[in-house]
Protein backbone atom coordinates (compact mmCIF):
# COMPACT_ATOMS: atom_id res chain seq x y z
CA UNK A 1 0.00 0.00 0.00
CA UNK A 2 1.22 3.25 -1.17
CA UNK A 3 2.20 6.47 1.08
CA UNK A 4 -0.36 8.29 -0.86
CA UNK A 5 -3.59 5.62 -0.24
CA UNK A 6 -2.85 5.22 3.51
CA UNK A 7 -2.81 9.10 4.14
CA UNK A 8 -6.07 8.57 2.17
CA UNK A 9 -7.36 6.16 4.35
CA UNK A 10 -6.19 8.16 7.37
CA UNK A 11 -7.96 10.98 6.31
CA UNK A 12 -11.68 9.35 5.32
CA UNK A 13 -11.31 7.72 9.00
CA UNK A 14 -10.86 11.43 10.52
CA UNK A 15 -13.32 13.23 8.48
CA UNK A 16 -15.36 9.90 9.46
CA UNK A 17 -14.97 10.51 12.64
CA UNK A 18 -15.43 14.53 12.68
CA UNK A 19 -19.05 13.70 11.26
CA UNK A 20 -19.57 10.92 14.24
CA UNK A 21 -18.80 14.04 16.62
CA UNK A 22 -20.66 16.61 14.84
CA UNK A 23 -23.43 14.17 15.21
CA UNK A 24 -23.15 13.71 18.91
CA UNK A 25 -23.28 17.38 19.38
CA UNK A 26 -25.98 18.62 17.75
CA UNK A 27 -28.29 15.40 18.62
CA UNK A 28 -27.77 14.22 14.71
CA UNK A 29 -28.11 10.47 14.73
CA UNK A 30 -28.30 9.68 10.86
CA UNK A 31 -24.52 12.34 10.86
CA UNK A 32 -23.41 10.11 13.68
CA UNK A 33 -23.99 7.13 11.92
CA UNK A 34 -22.67 8.24 8.57
CA UNK A 35 -19.42 8.82 10.62
CA UNK A 36 -19.20 5.68 12.49
CA UNK A 37 -19.59 3.47 8.92
CA UNK A 38 -17.33 6.21 7.28
CA UNK A 39 -14.56 5.62 9.73
CA UNK A 40 -14.54 1.82 8.58
CA UNK A 41 -14.31 2.19 5.22
CA UNK A 42 -10.30 2.48 5.79
CA UNK A 43 -9.84 -0.24 7.12
CA UNK A 44 -11.62 -2.16 4.83
CA UNK A 45 -9.45 -1.02 2.41
CA UNK A 46 -6.32 -2.00 4.17
CA UNK A 47 -7.34 -5.29 4.73
CA UNK A 48 -8.11 -5.73 1.17
CA UNK A 49 -4.84 -4.25 -0.36
CA UNK A 50 -2.80 -6.81 2.99
CA UNK A 51 -5.39 -9.99 0.85
CA UNK A 52 -4.30 -8.77 -2.26
CA UNK A 53 -0.15 -7.91 -1.12
CA UNK A 54 -0.18 -11.63 0.45
CA UNK A 55 -1.43 -13.28 -3.05
CA UNK A 56 0.89 -11.52 -5.30
CA UNK A 57 3.56 -12.70 -2.47
CA UNK A 58 2.14 -16.29 -2.86
CA UNK A 59 2.04 -15.79 -6.63
CA UNK A 60 6.07 -14.74 -6.17
CA UNK A 61 6.67 -17.74 -4.31
CA UNK A 62 5.15 -19.96 -6.18
CA UNK A 63 7.09 -18.38 -9.81
CA UNK A 64 10.42 -18.96 -7.68
CA UNK A 65 9.45 -22.24 -6.96
CA UNK A 66 8.63 -24.23 -10.16
CA UNK A 67 9.85 -21.61 -12.66
CA UNK A 68 8.34 -19.94 -15.04
CA UNK A 69 7.24 -22.48 -17.69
Amino acid sequence: MSFTDKAKNKLDETLGKAKEVVGEVTGNEKLEAEGRAEQGKPGLKQAGEHVKDGVGDAKDAVKDTFGKH
